[in-house]
């Protein structure tokens, strides 16, 4: 994997690679692991920061072999990867790869974990490091972190380490969150628990800290003086499909706006750390969502929108409504659209609206954040020759125009 800087033709010097380790992945037949891990994975290894003595063990309830696990994530690399494969890349890529069948709530499944864990230590040299990467439905995390406990599985001594990262969404509400982090620390230290939100490790969002605070430009202009409001969008193109089972006990609403959109609204909204150091960033982070104004009943009915996708057309094909979804009660209530008006109560951002939105099966996919400033007050400025009369900017998606949105 050490050639990739060269295959791609790059001068620079690649950032510090990883400790040695082996990565275990909970989930591993999964929509997640096929769509997000894999392709992440190979970004690193094209990159230069995966280390050499590096593996991955995929932990499912499927009946594969080891080759049977390598050419499916071949073919979801193909796939899924987000620029040109490197074939020799991808093949030396793959052979890091291994495959265990088993049940994450079955004791014997991590007996057997650990022995392949020993094979694949010694084979890559990876020094006993171990990460654990639960791709799981969340009524699993709880039990896949205490069978690992109960399995010895998560003990660090003599230097090795061993980390526990746990998706989105973490609990349903704060009461289910707390009982979880409760579960989790009975079994792992806090600095063992990674809690992650893979919107965070997309450039584009780690960029916005540089683009507010390594601008001269901006930064005296970011707030509520010179923004009028501030205008977030994630949409997406495909429906519920074959997730319906998951989708519907979450919704639009628990699926994307308590952990996505509030990370951007933090990194957008809040005030310059200390730091870059992950706990300085994080402080700021959390002053943003202590600030955010909580909603009464009567302004829920003026500042939310809840709705689902109908049957429509998707590139000439029909698609059907999200109540004809696999798994989806044909009477469910559960949103697949969700737009509300929030506030952030601090000086900084006094009387500006937040608008947010997001859904499935909208015209196109987008992740964008659109800010806009106050309308200068001279009236000559306003009249734009070049705009002709009557039309209007064009704004993101916000309902579904190839079907239609039945408002809840």
């Amino acid at each position: 994997m050490e050639r990739a800087e060269e295959r791609n033709g790059r001068d620079e010097a690649p950032g510090r690679a990883g400790d040695p380790c082996v990565m275990v992945i909970f989930g591993a037949s999964g929509d997640l692991t096929r769509r997000k891990l894999i392709p992440a994975l190979y970004n690193l290894a094209r990159e230069k920061l995966l280390p050499r003595a590096f593996a991955v063990i995929g932990m499912s309830r499927r009946e594969m072999s080891d080759e049977d696990f390598r050419g499916k994530v071949g073919q979801d690399l193909q796939e899924f990867a987000t620029g040109p494969v490197d074939p020799e890349l991808s093949q030396e890529f793959v052979q890091r790869f291994y495959h265990l069948s088993g049940d994450v709530q079955d004791a014997g499944a991590y007996q057997r974990l650990q022995g392949l864990l020993e094979e694949v230590n010694q084979r890559h040299d990876t020094q006993g490091n171990t990460l654990y990467y639960l791709a799981l439905a969340p009524d699993l995390f709880s039990p896949a972190v205490q069978r690992l406990g109960a399995a010895g599985l998560v003990r660090e001594e003599n230097g090795v380490w061993r980390r526990v990262i746990i998706e989105k969404p973490f609990g349903n509400d704060l009461e289910s969150a707390c009982a979880l982090n409760r579960e989790i620390r009975q079994v792992l230290s806090e600095d063992q628990i990674y809690r992650i939100d893979h919107y965070l490790g997309k450039e584009t969002v780690q960029n916005i800290l540089v683009f507010r605070f390594a601008n001269g430009i901006f930064e005296p202009i970011w707030n509520h003086r010179y923004i009028d409001h501030v205008q977030i969008t994630v949409a997406e193109d495909l429906g519920a499909e074959h997730r319906g089972g998951y989708y519907n006990a979450a919704g639009a609403l628990r699926d994307m706006v308590p952990n996505h959109i509030f990370q951007l609204i933090s990194l957008m909204a809040m005030e310059p750390p200390i730091s870059f150091e992950a706990d300085a960033v994080r402080d700021e982070q959390t002053k943003v969502l202590h600030a955010l104004k909580p909603m009464t009943p009567e302004e829920v009915l003026r500042r939310a929108v809840r709705g689902q996708y109908g049957e429509g057309t998707v590139g000439g094909e029909h698609v059907p409504g999200y109540r004809s979804e696999p798994d989806v009660a044909p009477d469910s209530r559960t949103e697949t659209f969700v737009a509300l008006k929030l506030f952030i109560d601090s000086w900084r951002w006094a009387d500006v609206p937040f608008y947010l939105r997001t859904g499935k099966r909208l015209p196109r996919r987008v992740t964008e954040i659109a800010i806009q400033f106050k309308r200068p007050p001279l009236r000559a400025v306003q009249q734009d020759p070049c705009r002709a009369p009557g039309a209007q900017p064009a704004g993101p998606p916000y309902s579904a125009r190839r079907g239609h949105l039945i408002e809840l």
